[in-house]
This record gives C-alpha cells, sequence and structure tokens, in this order.
C-alpha cells in the first residue's frame, strides 16, 4: 500500500525564493558587496545559532519575546540569531587579538524573530550589515550612512529616504525631565509610535509614571520635524534645552549631515527625523531607518546605529561600534508588491544550446564552454537530448534566453536571436566569436 504523501507547505513566515526572485536577490547581493568592498569592508561570518546567552538581553525585551531558542542534542541552551550586530560583538570579543581594528567588516545572511507576520516582515529574512569596530567617531557615524545609501542607489530600488536621530538627544532630554532611570521604558514606548500611536504611547509611558507635562514634551520632541534638516535642527535646540549631553548629540547629527553629504555629493536623502528611536536596547548614539517612498508600509528596508557599549558585555576591551544594515528581503517583497522589480535581473545575457537525438553531446558541450569562456554570457545545455526542438525552444523563451545555438545535422551552428527572429550560421570554431561580435552591436 502506497504510503500517505505529505502536503508540502511552508511554515507561517517563511518563505520559499522561485528562480525569478532568487535571480534579483543575486543582483542586489552583489551590488550590495560591491559597494561594501569599494569602501575597504572584509566579509566575515558568524554561525546562525548561538548560546542563548549571547544573545539573550542584548535586543530588549521584545527580541527577548521574538527569538527561536531550544536545547541543542548536547542539552546545550542554543538560539537562532536575531540580527547580526550582537553576534559581531561577540565575534569581535573573542577574535580581536588577530583582527586589525578599527575592523571594517560585513555580514550577509539570515536572521530569525518570531514577530507576527505580515507584507514585507518574515520570520526569517536576509540582511546585509556594514560594520565598523575599534576606535570610531562621528566620522565612521557618516560612513555607514554613505555606504547604505550608496549600497542603494547602485540596487536602483526606487526613490527612499534615510531618517536619521541620535539616542543623546533623547537621553539628555530625558535626564532634564528626571526620567534617567526610565530611559529605557521610554524609548521602547517611542519605538512604538507608528504601530499603537500617540495614545498608545501616553498609556505606555503614563504606566511607567511618567507625568502628564513631560510626555507632552517628549511627544513636542520626537515630532518636531520641520520641513528642512537646519529648521529641525534650530527647533529641536529650542525643546532639548540645557543639556550637555543633548547638545552634543545634535552637535553630532550636524556633523554627520555635513560628512554624508560631502562623502556621496547628496544632500536630499538623509533627513533628520527626531522620532527615530530603533526599538533596541544596545544603540548609544546615531541611529537610523530607511524608509521606501513607494512603499511605506512594509516598515523599514534598513537601519542601524552607534553601539558603544555591546562588546563590553563579553570582554573588559572598550570597543565602540556602529553599524547599519539593508534587509534585502523586505526590499525585494515591497518591489514585487509594487509590481517594480526589473524585468530581467540577468548580470549577462543568457544562451540556450539545444540538443537533439543524433547530436555530437562531446560537440555541443565544448561550444557551451567556449560560448561561457567568453565572460559574456550565461550558457544554459539543455539536459534531455530527447526532448523536441519545439520545447527546447519554448523553454528558451521561458528562461528569458536571447540566443539559441542547435547544432545542424551539416555540422554547422545555427544562432538564433529571440528577440529579433533574426538567425546566423557558423561554424563550430566560430561560434563562441559571432556570439560575443552580435552582443558586442546589441
Amino acid at each position: 500500500m502506497r504510503d500517505q504523501i505529505i502536503q508540502p507547505r511552508t511554515l507561517r513566515g517563511f518563505t520559499d525564493i522561485l528562480p525569478a526572485a532568487g535571480r534579483h536577490r543575486r543582483r542586489m547581493i552583489m551590488a550590495i558587496e560591491d559597494v561594501f568592498t569599494s569602501f575597504g569592508f572584509d566579509p566575515i561570518q558568524t554561525p546562525a545559532v548561538e548560546y542563548a546567552e549571547i544573545l539573550r538581553g542584548k535586543g530588549g525585551a521584545e527580541s527577548d519575546k521574538q527569538m527561536f531558542e531550544f536545547e541543542d542534542q548536547g542539552g546545550r541552551a542554543v538560539a537562532l540569531r536575531f540580527d547580526l550586530t550582537v553576534p559581531l560583538a561577540r565575534f569581535v570579543a573573542q577574535h580581536h587579538a588577530r583582527l586589525t581594528l578599527p575592523l571594517r567588516a560585513f555580514n550577509i545572511g539570515y536572521v530569525w524573530r518570531g514577530e507576527r507576520p505580515q507584507r514585507g516582515r518574515y520570520r526569517e529574512f536576509l540582511q546585509c550589515d556594514a560594520d565598523i569596530v575599534g576606535d570610531t567617531g562621528v566620522t565612521a557615524d557618516a560612513e555607514i550612512l554613505a555606504i547604505i545609501q550608496t549600497a542603494l542607489l547602485r540596487m536602483e530600488i526606487g526613490p527612499f529616504v534615510i531618517r536619521l536621530n541620535n539616542r543623546r538627544i533623547l537621553n539628555g532630554l530625558l535626564e532634564n525631565l528626571r526620567l534617567g532611570d526610565r530611559i529605557t521604558a521610554v524609548l521602547r514606548a517611542l519605538d512604538k509610535i507608528d504601530k499603537i500611536g500617540p495614545d498608545g504611547v501616553v498609556a505606555e509611558l503614563g504606566e511607567v509614571g511618567v507625568s502628564s507635562a513631560a510626555v507632552d514634551r517628549i511627544l513636542a520632541v520626537v515630532g518636531c520635524r520641520q520641513q528642512t534638516n537646519e529648521q529641525t535642527l534650530a527647533r529641536m535646540a529650542e525643546l532639548v534645552g540645557a543639556s550637555a549631553e543633548g547638545e552634543a548629540g545634535l552637535a553630532e547629527v550636524r556633523q554627520v549631515l555635513d560628512l554624508v553629504a560631502a562623502a556621496t555629493g547628496r544632500s536630499d536623502v538623509v533627513r533628520f527625523d527626531p522620532s527615530i528611536v530603533r526599538g533596541l536596547d544596545y544603540y548609544t548614539g546615531v541611529v537610523f531607518e530607511v524608509m521606501h517612498e513607494w512603499a511605506p508600509e512594509v516598515g523599514s528596508i534598513g537601519g542601524g546605529g552607534r553601539y558603544d557599549n555591546l562588546s563590553g558585555l563579553y570582554t573588559t576591551r572598550r570597543l565602540p561600534g556602529v553599524g547599519g544594515t539593508i534587509g534585502v528581503s523586505r526590499i525585494l517583497s515591497a518591489l514585487e508588491g509594487l509590481d517594480r522589480l526589473p524585468k530581467s535581473a540577468r548580470q549577462r545575457t543568457l544562451v540556450v544550446v539545444t540538443q537533439g537525438p543524433e547530436c555530437d553531446a562531446v560537440a555541443l558541450a565544448g561550444i557551451a564552454a567556449a560560448v561561457r569562456a567568453t565572460g559574456t554570457f550565461d550558457v544554459d545545455l539543455f539536459p534531455a537530448r530527447e526532448a523536441k526542438h519545439g520545447a527546447q525552444m519554448k523553454y528558451a523563451d521561458s528562461r528569458g534566453a536571447r540566443f539559441v545555438l542547435t547544432l545542424d545535422p551539416e555540422g554547422t551552428v545555427s544562432v538564433k536571436d529571440l528577440g529579433s527572429g533574426v538567425r546566423w550560421s557558423s561554424s563550430v570554431a566560430e561560434a563562441a566569436d559571432l556570439l560575443a561580435k552580435l552582443e558586442a552591436e546589441r
């Protein structure tokens, strides 16, 4: 008796990546890697699974609730990483003696959070992080913003804005309001303002003992964004009041804005937005989020900030850091929903080499290798010799191939341009050169 067939399905919040989306993802990752390396960053990798104590309590109560924890076969408490920053802090603390500091590193990998799935929000998603760890300052803050901006522009995702703030401004305000012992609770509430609205924030602040007058002052500060960065800076200076910490944070924002404009040649992408808080507890200075202007409903497509004390949880050596991430999974979801993905994500033109029952398989393999060796084409040698020629042509068209190569009975090679329908004939030895010439004339 035949066994019962298992229903093929994926867990809620997890998704398969089909070939078309996979090509777009690869194109984006290649662009990101190229930009990251152009800024002098080196690739690293950390494990998907860490000891639970490495991750627990580092991002805050919300991160702890969303973390996938379990016991491994050795009885150890372990967890899937919820971001790439906490593992990086552990990595630097563990290997600092073998690293050149300041470390300029990037890491591309999946992370996991058990949050409620919705459009653009998965429980498994790909992040691309760039970080500078070691002796760092405002120049490093600006460079992270510049690298994120440059990478997103290279990816050609459409219009986006980087919303910038500084935790020191908010810390200074809260200290002035004598709420220094409740900074974490206040920031966590403010970070939810887009989800629960101002009334929900007011209720949460009241629960932690913030007076109504203090609530009004806090909401006035986080809602003071003006039309230009200079106007927002001026308004913020009035609202923060006499606070050395707050004034230092404002000065850093000014410097970062100037440095990013100098590094990128653009001053219209980064905007000072006092409502940006970032929900992770480890941020200590500059914080930012990236919003896609075509799809604001998917939330941030990137973000990051300064975390000067995170590595101190794993070592006595001071290792301040700053970093940023690009959320490729969320960007792909947003562009798919908008039908804004490019028609083709191929880096090179695709050529399909067809087969027939009487074809010389050795000659076909040689033709495919010669065309591939030009470096101009991706070459797909159709694997089934028994398939009809019409089916192979349909296959080539569905894959987005430009050229189809067929070995004729006479021993010549027929080249067809699927776009124009034009055919050429060539000897086996000259087929690769003919294709390269046709591609150059395109």
